[in-house]
């Protein structure tokens, strides 16, 4: 079989398996460009479930660019809490002012326009080209990577990746694929237990869950999370939400960081440093 016609067959059984069978995420029923960004801005590093009720809330405080770019920081980041990695929230405001002062609040179309976009990279770029402007192009996220690389039966680095991934694409189906090849990866062909035997790609798939898992040495594979318990993660969240509902005296922000002093000190400092806490005399506020 040559490789254009095994790409044709992965993609033919893939499009089949997913069908009528997408998971209904709400970021799926719509091609509103600016609600995409949020919903991919989100899902980086973070569970769908976790971001699903707040997908909405912060939608329907900020539903254009140009209602985050005008509104204090500290009212997203109140939002945003939960989902974790503020630095998200502050990055995605940013993008919001470049796109209501640069492009009348249009996002652009291409990737080169995209990746000049603050804490835009080229993941989050191609998936706002495939899911808001149809554009065929391919989405590797850690699930497709895993994928790809049991397809191939070696473990691929990311040039390789998104390659083979771009060959894969039907041409006028890029959103379907890319939407089924990540739902595929969560539910079917999963990190720990795939479902091999009922695969609809196993013919071509030289992996076939016999030996080592290519995946595990791909490019692109989920690592484990340092533990959050008594990380400076959590402390940093606590002090946010600390200061959620107004200013507060920087030793209560410190006694609810429930570190020692010294850390929570250099802790906040650094929150200050990258603008997500603003100090005024022995208080601090969110911007």
């Amino acid at each position: 079989m040559d490789r254009l016609s095994r790409n044709d067959r992965i993609a033919a059984s893939l499009i089949e398996w997913g069908s009528g069978s997408l998971r209904d995420l709400p970021w799926r029923r719509t091609n509103d460009p600016w609600r995409v960004l949020v919903s991919e801005v989100m899902l980086q590093q973070t569970s769908v479930a976790r971001v699903m009720p707040k997908y909405e809330a912060f939608l329907d405080a900020f539903p254009t660019s140009g209602a985050l770019a005008v509104a204090p920081l500290g009212d997203a980041l109140r939002l945003w809490s939960g989902l974790g990695y503020p630095r998200r929230c502050r990055n995605l405001q940013a993008t919001a002012v470049v796109l209501h002062e640069q492009f009348d609040d249009h996002m652009p179309a291409s990737i080169d326009e995209l990746l000049k976009l603050p804490g835009i990279g080229q993941y989050t770029a191609r998936a706002v080209l495939a899911f808001a402007h149809r554009i065929d192009v391919a989405v590797v996220d850690v699930n497709v990577s895993r994928v790809l690389s049991r397809l191939e039966g070696v473990p691929m680095k990311a040039r390789a990746l998104q390659d083979f991934a771009d060959e894969l694409v039907p041409q006028g189906l890029g959103w379907e694929w890319n939407q089924v090849m990540m739902d595929f990866g969560a539910r079917h062909c999963t990190v720990r237990s795939p479902l091999c035997d009922s695969c609809p790609v196993r013919t071509q798939c030289k992996y076939k869950g016999v030996g080592d898992d290519p995946a595990q040495l791909s490019a692109g594979v989920s690592k484990p999370q340092p533990r959050f318990e008594g990380s400076d993660r959590q402390a940093r969240g606590r002090a946010l939400r600390a200061v959620g509902d107004g200013s507060q005296r920087i030793t209560d922000v410190i006694e609810a960081m429930r570190v020692d002093e010294s850390r929570a000190e250099k802790l906040i400092a650094s929150l200050i440093d990258e603008g997500l806490l603003q100090r005024t005399g022995n208080s601090v506020t969110l911007p």
